[in-house]
């Protein structure tokens, strides 16, 4: 024969009971929220209106590099807010003879991420001697914002410069990796 429970066992039960259907009931509730939230955010920022995605604009200062036998117009962007902000959501593409130039304080492997880039781009990486130590050509903007692997390019040799500009940039300028940037005025 078995025994019977004693009256603590049973009220730890009953306590255990109420405590898992509790926690049953905020999961049941709060989940469904959670995703919810989750999904208005992110259709939030990929739809954000071009008034308000355009309003904080600021104006690059310009400058001019030469890259081989080319002189090249730049927009430089040398602040951590100008190098975040850099080309997102810019509607206007680049001109063949103009490239966006990221300026970093000190040499990494810095690496750019192409979300709300609203066209292709050819991207230069730069050591600080103005030697090309890394491109890429026809680099793809993301396609939505969970994407992080295919639309963020890194170098594989330190760099102190990127250059950034419209697909076949790369091409029409005849850079190579080891192409000079020499400073004109940046």
């Amino acid at each position: 024969m078995g025994s019977n429970p004693t009256p603590s066992t049973v009220v730890r039960f009953k306590l255990f009971f109420r405590y898992i259907t509790c926690v049953a009931r905020k999961s049941a509730v709060l989940i469904p929220v959670i995703i919810a939230a989750a999904a208005v955010g992110a259709i939030g920022i990929a739809y954000i209106p071009s008034e308000v995605r355009d309003a904080d604009r600021t104006e690059l200062s310009k400058g001019t590099v030469r890259i081989n036998d080319d002189v090249i117009t730049v927009e430089i962007a040398d602040t951590p807010t100008e190098r975040q902000r850099w080309l997102t959501f810019r509607q206007d593409r680049l001109p063949s003879d103009t490239a966006l130039l990221l300026r970093y304080d000190t040499p990494d492997l810095h690496e750019v991420w192409m979300l709300n880039i609203e066209y292709n781009l050819d991207l230069v990486w730069f050591d600080k001697d103005g030697n090309a130590v890394y491109l890429v050509k026809d680099a793809a903007p993301c396609q939505n914002l969970v994407e992080t692997v295919s639309c963020t390019y890194k170098t594989t040799s330190r760099s102190l410069y990127v250059m950034a500009s419209t697909s076949g940039f790369i091409d029409a300028h005849e850079i190579t990796k080891g192409s000079l940037m020499s400073a004109i005025s940046i």
